[in-house]
């Protein structure tokens, strides 16, 4: 019998430096002998790039509900497409961003409530929740500088800096209630991818032997 994969989700807001960190953990978890899988949100499959494409169009004007709504409608096909089948091949699953962001983003940065997200996000995913999840943190000004040398803003990069230090606190927060892992996403990448594995070194330890 295979034994179940782990679920592991990088947070934290745009320009924190997530999405290379995600690709140097794989990297780092196929040379011990893992078998990856790395997906991300919205996206991860066509439904959900298609989403994606609609609620970062800077042209659109989407309300905090119908936007939530969109990405949970992306993630509910993320999980049955491409997230639960992996885990249960036994792979480990890295997703660049997965339900932590809604909860940050669409409940402290929009002002929803979290009671309602969780529970539409649990029947989103029938359930499914990362076991580990990582929250890469970065002052305000220093996501926004990188947000700004990316070129064009998206619909989600234009919300302000008052939004990103909402939802900043939020994964702050988040991670305090929920056990999240936090780390300094300033420094160096290779500082960074150092104190990402730290963080992650007992549960990684348990997954290798695991293998």
């Amino acid at each position: 019998m295979t034994r179940r994969g782990t679920f592991i989700a990088l947070e934290g807001i745009d320009g924190a430096g997530k999405s290379l960190q995600l690709r140097l953990l794989a990297e780092t978890l196929q040379a011990q002998g893992h078998d990856v899988l790395t997906t991300r949100e919205p996206g991860g499959t066509p439904m959900g790039d298609a989403v994606r494409s609609v609620v970062l169009d800077p042209q659109l004007q989407i309300g905090p509900e119908a936007e939530f709504l969109l990405y949970s409608a992306s993630r509910a096909q993320h999980v049955q497409e491409i997230i639960r089948p992996a885990l249960e091949r036994g792979q480990t699953v890295l997703s660049d961003r997965f339900s932590g962001a809604s909860l940050a983003y669409q409940g402290y940065g929009r002002g929803l409530q979290q009671a309602i997200l969780m529970s539409i996000t649990l029947f989103a995913t029938r359930g499914l929740l990362p076991d580990l999840t990582v929250v890469i943190d970065v002052p305000i000004d220093v996501a926004l500088a990188r947000v700004g040398s990316r070129g064009v803003p998206d619909r989600l990069e234009l919300s302000g800096e008052e939004f990103f230090g909402r939802a900043r606190r939020g994964f702050l927060k988040l991670a305090e209630n929920q056990g999240w892992y936090v780390v300094d996403g300033t420094g160096s990448v290779e500082e960074v991818q150092e104190r990402v594995l730290s963080a992650l070194a007992p549960s990684l330890h348990l997954m290798r032997a695991a293998v």
